[in-house]
């Protein structure tokens, strides 16, 4: 039988994870099949069971299962503990190892993509739920020097400055309606401005509250230019998505899977294309 690999989520209708990392599986020309494999939140430990199995070399996880993975898997490396979340799963012989390739995706994204290097930066991070958890560690891991929690709900926002302050030092936490135009970097963590989502259409702060000279980063990458995003532009700021985000994460899991270089050109032309149809 083809070995497999694929992406659990709930639901998982506009996953694009089955188009770019088939794409690179190809170009290498590995006989393994990449699908989405939906699984509601009542059939998750049923489903990594199965996933145990020799046909399955792993699988990534994303909304809503990333924090429940923790519990059933065999390990995991040190981020993904940190974080308190999974998104990539490795299956050596049945024994499952839990990473998480998204802190290294933002980063590398940030990096190669926009020129910014974050070390001494000041940051305004928008959120403060997973994805918000994620890049938070992996900017106090890159030597931010201030960064700033900004959170509809402040005590949400509060939680995770203290979680992320043992790391980086004293974070502050504010409410979205109070952000100052003073960062270097704003990081848009939610997903308002999604296309698929109830906040379609908005954007978590106005033009008014980004500095000119800033990087705005939306971690959102449907549609390509969000709310935020033009929001940004419009205030003069640079600005990148996210699907480089999802594409460099994706090639980390790869070559966790494969051992193989990913070709991240390829993965980010079909992903770009699936999303064009």
């Amino acid at each position: 039988m083809t070995k497999q690999l694929g992406v659990i989520g709930y639901p998982l209708s506009h996953t694009l994870s089955p188009v770019f990392q088939q794409a690179a599986l190809d170009y290498h020309a590995i006989p393994v099949t990449y699908s989405a494999w939906p699984t509601p939140p009542e059939s998750l430990r049923e489903t990594v069971k199965r996933l145990r199995g020799e046909d399955y070399m792993g699988f990534n996880i994303t909304i809503p299962h990333k924090e429940e993975l923790l519990d059933l898997v065999d390990d995991v490396n040190d981020m993904a503990r940190n974080i308190g979340a999974v998104n990539t799963v490795v299956n050596r012989n049945g024994v499952l190892t839990g990473h998480n390739t998204d802190t290294y995706g933002f980063v590398r994204s940030l990096k190669e993509k926009a020129d910014f290097d974050p070390r001494g930066k000041s940051v305004l991070l928008l959120g403060a739920g997973g994805a918000a958890r994620a890049a938070a560690y992996a900017l106090a891991s890159e030597g931010v020097e201030r960064l700033t929690i900004a959170n509809r709900t402040v005590a949400r926002g509060e939680s995770l400055a203290e979680e992320v302050g043992s790391v980086l030092g004293e974070i502050e936490a504010v409410s979205l309606e109070n952000v100052s135009g003073d960062a270097d970097l704003i990081v848009n963590s939610t997903s308002v401005g999604m296309a698929s989502g109830d906040s379609a259409g908005q954007t978590p702060i106005k033009a008014a509250s980004i500095p000119r000279d800033a990087l705005a980063y939306d971690m959102v990458y449907t549609p390509a230019e969000t709310p935020f995003l033009c929001s940004a532009q419009e205030a003069g700021a640079r600005v990148l998505g996210g699907l480089w985000m999802l594409i460099y994460q994706g090639a980390a899991a790869f070559e966790l899977w494969t051992g193989k270089h990913a070709p991240v050109d390829i993965m980010y032309q079909a992903a770009q294309q699936a999303m064009e149809q």
